[in-house]
């Protein structure tokens, strides 16, 4: 597959050991869930004054963003000027009354996959529960209804599926974490692992369903 050139003006936006590529990979573990949207929903719960479950017309119906943003995924690709459409997650703040105490949350996401970020991380202008991608609903492998987007950490932070935000006061590894993956993910700091690399050929991503 033939790749474009990085303009060396948009060098600085490529972490080091990316690949940068136009398409789309669909990297995910295990299978694509379907729904039925009449009784899907997102649960808000953990260092909270009280849980808070939203149906997805709650969540529509909460304001609305869109942001472009570069994506970097650890198996070594990398897409810039990417659109999404969703909710800030700092807009669900408003919706519970989180413990002063919480400084980590845990997001759950189909099917049993987790994964930990610290809170003040999700608190920027660019992290979306997303809905929708260039300006189209996202594809169901891409994580429609509802995924996370986490734009300065590595994309496994941006979990597909999301089913629950849980607030903690200290932090746990989430699925690739517990797995030897880095606990936070810098990608400019090349946050792959947690200890000794782990065997992704650095084209194994080409290898892979592409949109």
């Amino acid at each position: 597959m033939k790749l474009p050139p990085v303009d060396p003006a948009l060098a600085h936006r490529l972490p080091p050991g990316q690949v940068l590529t136009e398409r789309f990979p669909i990297l995910h573990e295990g299978d694509v869930p379907t729904y039925d949207m009449s009784t899907w929903t997102l649960r808000l719960f953990g260092t909270v004054e009280q849980e808070v479950t939203l149906s997805y017309d709650d969540v529509m119906a909460l304001a609305q963003s869109k942001m472009v943003c570069d994506i970097h995924c650890v198996t070594r690709w990398s897409r810039f000027d990417n659109e999404w459409e969703g909710v800030r997650f700092r807009e669900l703040l408003k919706l519970v009354n989180v413990s002063p105490d919480a400084k980590h949350v845990m997001i759950h996401a189909d099917y049993d996959y987790d994964t930990n970020v610290p809170l003040n991380d999700l608190l920027g202008d660019d992290i979306l529960l997303a809905h929708s991608f260039g300006g189209e609903p996202l594809n169901a492998k891409h994580g429609w209804p509802l995924r996370l987007v986490v734009p300065h950490l590595y994309f496994w932070k941006s979990a597909k599926w999301i089913r629950g935000i849980e607030f903690m006061t200290e932090d746990r590894p989430g699925f690739w974490e517990r797995n030897g993956f880095h606990n936070y993910a810098d990608p400019f700091a090349e946050q792959r692992f947690s200890g000794e690399a782990l065997p992704i050929p650095e084209d194994e991503w080409e290898k892979k369903e592409f949109d």
